[in-house]
């Protein structure tokens, strides 16, 4: 009986689950949007979140902090200065989960994990898109 546990299993050991967590946050701060199953995106949110509230901190041991759990120090620069400045002023829910369609080999519920504010758009876009 599994009393007391929380959390999906996903068919694999503690091990390989966390490095699959590990991989699917590091490509959705990279993307900024990515289609995984609907187990797997209900399982990142909360750690992608997190990601996020210590972009928003900043300090030095945030930093550090996102470097262990992510796999690339590039992606770790990309949230620090570009993903958590947009959120600045919101207290979470920085995620869309939108149900997609299902995967034709094995039936499995898919969904799009995307951030709720896109890239600003700047002023000089604005004035070309206008032209």
């Amino acid at each position: 009986m599994r009393h007391g546990k929380s959390g999906r299993a996903l068919g694999r050991n503690g091990s390989h689950r966390r490095a699959l967590f590990r991989n699917l946050v590091t490509s959705f701060l990279r993307y900024e949007r990515i289609e995984t199953t609907d187990a797997k995106a209900k399982e990142i949110r909360p750690i992608v979140e997190r990601m996020i509230t210590l972009g928003k901190r900043g300090d030095l041991h945030a930093i550090r902090q996102a470097n262990a759990f992510l796999f690339d120090r590039s992606v770790v620069i990309h949230l620090f200065n570009e993903i958590a400045p947009r959120f600045s002023d919101q207290n979470g829910g920085y995620l869309r989960l939108t149900k997609t369609r299902i995967r034709k080999g094995d039936a499995a519920q898919m969904t799009v994990i995307e951030l709720t504010k896109k890239e600003a758009v700047s002023e000089e876009t604005k004035e070309v898109e206008k032209a």
